[in-house]
């Protein structure tokens, strides 16, 4: 493959930027490649030259939504307690799981097989995205709590289920609701701490 000159660095650069505008719309029309091109105003064709197929397009946007996120550490200072550290954890994805990363990202996921077979089947390079980004999540978590007294099973238990659980509080939080947010997070983060600190 030859090296991208300036100018297809910066096109390349400017579909991933509109690829992630369209699909934090939420609008399932903006997971197809025809749709990103437009976007940009190009042709399939020209998408299909920076990237390869459909999914050489999703990972290059997975990944370059991991590459703006940055590396992910959880740890904090040796004095912190898992009560604190947990709720750290709480208010990274309460801010997180609102930005126009993490809506791209759901809406990408949304319009992925649901199956593991199919998914990495259909889409093996969007599926290694898609596994690695959990495998980083679970490692820092892991790392988050790692001079703690805590067992790394529920650890990895709770690496698996507090994504889910915050995007639930974060979809209430644009609905009407009587709900106190702030009680939410905080008895999330209390039952988190329980099961930890429990043998």
């Amino acid at each position: 493959m030859t090296r991208p000159n300036r100018r297809g660095s910066q096109t390349r650069q400017n579909m991933l930027d509109a690829a992630l505008r369209a699909l934090a719309t939420g609008d399932p029309k903006a997971v197809s490649a025809n749709h990103i091109a437009k976007e940009v105003g190009v042709t399939w064709g020209a998408v299909k030259y920076q990237f390869g197929d459909v999914d050489d397009l999703w990972a290059a946007v997975l990944g370059y939504i991991g590459e703006r996120r940055g590396e992910l550490d959880l740890r904090s200072d040796a004095d912190a307690g898992l009560e604190d550290r947990v709720g750290q954890i709480v208010d990274l994805l309460w801010r997180g799981l609102d930005t126009i990363d993490a809506r791209a990202m759901d809406t990408l996921r949304g319009a992925l097989p649901r199956e593991r077979d199919e998914l990495e089947r259909s889409f093996p390079k969007t599926a290694a995205e898609l596994a690695a980004a959990q495998a980083g999540w679970t490692k820092a978590c892991q790392q988050a709590f790692a001079d703690l007294d805590v067992d790394p099973v529920r650890v990895r238990e709770m690496a698996a289920m507090i994504p889910g659980a915050m995007k639930g509080l974060t979809a209430e939080r644009h609905l009407s609701t009587y709900s106190d947010m702030d009680d939410a997070k905080r008895g999330l983060r209390n039952a988190i701490a329980a099961y930890l600190s429990s043998r």
